[in-house]
């Protein structure tokens, strides 16, 4: 080994120890886990089904199925969350509208939305004031027919939370605790797709539409993002940091690994080509 490649190697470990050392610092000043997210989380059960004969109260007071939303070659944008949300629900469909009308897919036509209050308190009137606030917003001929509000018993929101994996916490200010994310379900009622956060490309939005639409099942990379997408009613967002922390660490390991392969091969190389000019010169 050069005393070159030596030094590199000594810096990188120095650097991995510095990493680690300073992740376990963070670790004992962040509180893992606040107390009111430790049941909150989302659990992946693609190509599991929704309960299609959960019932609910839609914005104009029709007792509704789940099933009723689901039509042949469309497919359904289902989002939880309540409609008193002081911020995390609103910036879930907000994005969502925002993303969905940079695509050529429309609400009504291609696909619809429905969105299910976990808070059972609800009355459909304020449903039906939600629904036309996104109708407006999303400004395309016959939304009204491909946006829907639904308001229900705890039990019945339960059940499709618990199907698509969605666990969220009632907190003692009366104000949930969940995360932030759609749930792209096809037309005959599996779950084809999870999109994580508040903000959607609409690339990704159309894709996941086209796949859905196909029967298609799809699967996550970005469940990262998740992490920073959990609203406490407490503190607002909350960064799940030794999360970020371990994600950090992998993250050096495999960029102190690559650079230390790479200059590894560099160095070889080196060495050989000076090997070939040697044996050349002496011949």
């Amino acid at each position: 080994m050069t005393t070159r490649f030596a030094s590199i190697l000594g810096v990188a470990a120095v650097s991995l120890a510095a990493s680690v050392c300073d992740q376990r610092a963070a670790a004992q000043t962040v509180n893992e886990t606040p107390p009111e997210l430790r049941n909150v989380d989302i659990i992946e059960h693609l190509n599991g089904t929704i309960p299609q004969d959960a019932t609910f109260t839609d914005e104009d007071g029709n007792q509704v199925r789940l099933g009723d939303f689901l039509k042949a070659g469309r497919p359904l944008i289902l989002q939880l969350g309540y409609l008193r949300c002081p911020m995390l629900c609103n910036l879930v469909l907000n994005g969502a509208v925002d993303g969905l009308k940079e695509i050529d897919f429309s609400a009504g036509k291609e696909f619809d939305i429905v969105s299910i209050s976990i808070n059972p308190n609800e009355p459909h009137g304020l449903a039906k004031a939600k629904r036309d606030q996104y109708v407006i917003e999303y400004d395309r001929a016959g939304a009204v027919n491909g946006m829907h509000f639904l308001v229900g018993a705890a039990e019945e929101s339960k059940r499709v939370a618990d199907a698509v994996g969605f666990k969220f916490e009632l907190q003692p200010n009366g104000e949930y605790a969940h995360a932030a994310a759609l749930f792209i379900i096809t037309p005959d009622g599996r779950i084809s797709r999870y999109l994580y956060g508040s903000a959607f490309e609409p690339k990704n939005l159309r894709l996941a539409l086209l796949e859905a639409s196909e029967g298609k099942i799809g699967s996550t990379l970005d469940r990262f993002i998740l992490w920073c997408h959990v609203y406490s009613p407490g503190t607002g967002y909350v960064l799940f940091a030794s999360r970020l922390m371990q994600l950090g660490g992998a993250v050096t390991l495999v960029a102190l690994a690559g650079g230390v392969f790479i200059l590894w091969r560099q160095d070889v190389r080196r060495r050989r080509l000076a090997g070939s000019a040697s044996a050349h010169t002496n011949s």
